[in-house]
């Protein structure tokens, strides 16, 4: 049997690659179309396996995501293409209608017409499997958690992109009879991540002895989820998650972002002494445009239902994340040769 994960040269979905080639279970086709955030250098520890497959498609090609569906005849759909960050889409919202909205319509239009065509006993066992964000359901006040019942409130142009493909992946489900599940995660950290995000633009600045830029005063509250811990999660809601449901999936870890550079900051003085305190390269810069104030997500449905919880605390994550890219800096280098860590998302452009 084949599963796809589409954006699986990604963060996340290469995690998730990773992991269900390692089972040795199943095949595994990875779409991705291979942007700036996407690298086949995330997948080189299992490109050598027999169950390992590739297609470089753009998931908004209708033509070529149906070929793949006919030729691979997946059981299930794991679908994580996405444009992902918040600063980006600030600057170029186009990307994210584009690939976000249109991509996933494109993908859902295409599994269902090849779903439909199924016998009876591979039709019962499909399921697509449509992965989001809790920034769709915007800003918490000081209290209280999202949760699956919780209203949609998106204030980026990522996240209403989000939102709207969340909505479309539902309707697929409502109208069509399509085998859809929804999840909505909090914030991913962990190996393998583009260095444009917060945690190894710290990690990788500390390390060469460079500012640490944290937006406004670094109060923003988020809930930090380690990236394995999130792939064991989607593959759970695949096994046994009931059609047609949502599933927050969180790692009630809340911290500030000012806390989560200092975490990091103590980390690299253990390793590094001679250049503490690394704290003193921290520097408030100008925040992003509409940034919200605190997410964080209350996961007990997927733990009660399917069993789920996580395998590390987040101080055990971040002690891990940072060892991984100290011992990897081939893969930042090779992943990021492009990337001049501009400073993006000032709302200055808006295209």
């Amino acid at each position: 049997m084949t599963v796809f994960v589409t954006g699986g040269a990604g963060f996340i979905g290469s995690a998730l690659a990773r992991d269900l080639i390692n089972q040795d279970k199943e095949d595994v086709l990875i779409i991705d179309k291979l942007t700036y955030a996407g690298s086949l250098e995330s997948l080189k520890p299992v490109s050598n396996s027999p169950r390992y497959h590739f297609s470089e498609t753009d998931i908004c090609d209708r033509d070529a995501i149906g070929a793949l569906f006919a030729k691979y005849r997946p059981r299930a759909v794991y679908h994580l293409a996405a444009e992902s960050h918040v600063d980006r889409s600030i600057d170029g919202p186009a990307d994210f209608v584009q690939t976000n909205l249109v991509g996933t319509f494109t993908m859902l239009d295409a599994a269902y017409h090849y779903w439909r065509a199924l016998d009876a006993d591979e039709k019962a066992a499909f399921r697509f499997l449509h992965v989001s964000t809790d920034e769709v359901y915007g800003e918490l006040g000081p209290e209280g958690l999202f949760s699956e019942e919780s209203a949609y409130d998106p204030n980026s142009p990522y996240s209403a992109s989000k939102a709207g493909s969340d909505h479309l992946a539902r309707a697929w489900h409502r109208t069509y009879g399509l085998p859809v599940l929804v999840t909505n995660c909090s914030n991913n950290y962990g190996p393998y991540q583009f260095p444009e995000k917060l945690l190894p633009v710290i990690i990788l600045n500390c390390l060469n002895g460079r500012e640490l830029p944290v937006y406004g005063k670094g109060e923003n509250i988020r809930d930090w989820l380690y990236v394995e811990d999130h792939a064991a999660a989607l593959q759970q809601v695949v096994a046994s998650g009931k059609i047609g449901a949502t599933y927050m999936i969180g790692g009630r870890a809340e911290r500030t972002n000012i806390d989560m550079v200092r975490g990091i900051c103590r980390i690299m003085d253990k390793k590094f002494p001679g250049k503490a305190p690394h704290e003193n390269l921290i520097r408030f810069v100008t925040d992003r445009p509409g940034h919200d104030a605190r997410y964080a997500v209350d996961c007990s449905k997927i733990e009660a239902e399917l069993g789920w919880s996580q395998s590390l605390n987040l101080e055990t994550g971040l002690e891990k994340t940072v060892s991984w890219y100290l011992d990897n800096l081939d893969w930042v280098k090779a992943v990021a040769k492009d990337y001049t860590q501009e400073r993006l998302g000032l709302g200055s452009t808006g295209r």
